[in-house]
């Protein structure tokens, strides 16, 4: 018989019971007032992806980056933006995005309340990439885009 292992996580106020609330990155000139909680796929579970949960404060973005492995967001809390390539998509209550392998993506929070969402990724990935200035630019180009996207003078690849 398989070792099985069962794990309940208490929800409370989009806080999960034994879950670490961390900043987004370690890395602090690309994003801005975003948390992050692993609910699933960091705890000895031996599945083959991670159940991410992020928060985004009023005025906060994610960083503007792109990688191979793909990803779903659905969002739980509040309303927001996320910039895939040269779209832009209104995020509301269960809404679901995929974002394909190396398009570039950045969620904004617009609004006055917080913005949460789930984002699935494999457990196994590679490390996301920032643009290029030659990328940025290209995406620049799209008014919908321009209007949306946050680049804070810090972000490396602008230096």
């Amino acid at each position: 018989m398989s070792e099985e292992k069962v794990r309940f996580l208490k929800f409370e106020n989009y806080r999960w019971d034994g879950v670490e609330v961390k900043e987004y990155k370690d890395e602090k000139n690309t994003w801005l007032n975003v948390l992050r909680q692993v609910i699933a796929g960091k705890s000895g579970e031996k599945i083959k992806f991670n159940l991410r949960y992020f928060e985004i404060s009023p005025g906060g973005y994610s960083t503007l980056e792109k990688h191979r492995h793909e990803h779903v967001v659905i969002c739980l809390r509040g309303r927001g933006k996320a910039i895939a390539g040269n779209d832009i998509f209104d995020m509301g209550f269960m809404d679901v995005l995929y974002i394909g392998s190396n398009v570039p993506h950045q969620f904004v929070n617009d609004s006055d309340e917080p913005f949460g969402f789930f984002c699935i990724v494999d457990a196994k990935r590679d490390k996301p990439k920032l643009l290029t200035k030659k990328e940025i630019f290209e995406l620049l180009k799209n008014e919908k885009v321009s209007k949306v996207i946050r680049i804070p003078e810090t972000y490396p690849k602008l230096k």
